[in-house]
């Protein structure tokens, strides 16, 4: 029988290191299987997230040979079986012990943003919609909150000064499921641009690439909304456009978003 190295890391926020873990190779395991195997055998403290084990929790994101993946949506079969399998937290959040983080700069941020506030009712108690706007925001509602498109994102993976004024791309999603909706009511673009940092992307795509959901986010997330953005900014034919047709909405202060519900 085969067998497989998985070289996981060890430590908490005062330190750690890689710790090699020689287990045979079972065929159609995954790398939480392998993780929950070196749990039940020579590392019972080995401390990990993980819920569902069918990819829709978003709990057991880690670093897989350098890669921000889902533990338990990465087949061991595809993973190089000649090479050790390493197995990392999430290194953009600090870690708590092991392959746990503390991923709770993003529960901070989503209480800034302003939440769903829909315009009053038709006539006979109902709104409507056209499906093709029910079809734009529900590719957003698909995020699973894994973090991972957080993890990858180097504006704040590499600089921890950024945190305090960019939300990352999970939150600009957000912002752009709202805005899109046909019976919001609030405007989120003045904060957006002043105060999460929407101008600090430079659009590499490097959060849709590891995406568990496969969300489209910068391609009819982050673009469609910098263009939203840069339209009420700067754009003086569609400012009055605005202005004739009665279209604005009350922009939201930085005052309202604490009181907002989240």
């Amino acid at each position: 029988m085969s067998e497989v190295t998985m070289r996981i890391w060890r430590g908490d926020p005062t330190g750690g290191d890689f710790e090699n873990y020689t287990l045979p190779a079972n065929e159609g395991e995954v790398v939480l299987d392998m993780v929950h195997r070196i749990q039940a055998g020579p590392a019972p403290d080995l401390a990990c997230r993980w819920n569902c084990k069918a990819g829709k929790c978003g709990s057991c994101s880690a670093e897989i040979n350098g890669m921000p993946r889902l533990m338990c949506m990465t087949r061991m079969d595809e993973l190089p079986a000649d090479q050790p399998v390493t197995v990392a937290p999430m290194r953009t959040f600090p870690v708590i012990r092991d392959l746990v983080t503390d991923v709770s700069f993003n529960f901070e941020v989503a209480k800034r943003i302003p939440s769903f506030a829909p315009r009053p009712r038709e006539a006979d108690g109902t709104y409507r919609m056209a499906q093709m706007d029910v079809d734009r925001g529900q590719e957003f509602r698909k995020c699973i909150e894994c973090f991972l498109c957080q993890d990858v994102c180097h504006v704040i993976r590499d600089h921890e000064e950024n945190k305090a004024h960019y939300a990352g791309p999970r939150f600009l999603m957000r912002a752009m499921e709202l805005e899109s909706h046909p019976l919001d009511t609030r405007d989120r673009r003045e904060l957006l641009r002043k105060e999460l940092g929407l101008a600090m992307c430079n659009i590499t795509k490097c959060c849709t690439e590891v995406c568990p959901e496969h969300i489209k986010i910068t391609d009819n997330g982050i673009i469609p909304l910098k263009e939203r953005v840069v339209d009420a900014a700067y754009d003086p034919i569609a400012w009055l456009g605005r202005k004739i047709l009665r279209r604005s909405r009350p922009p939201v202060l930085e005052t309202e978003t604490a009181a907002s519900p989240a």
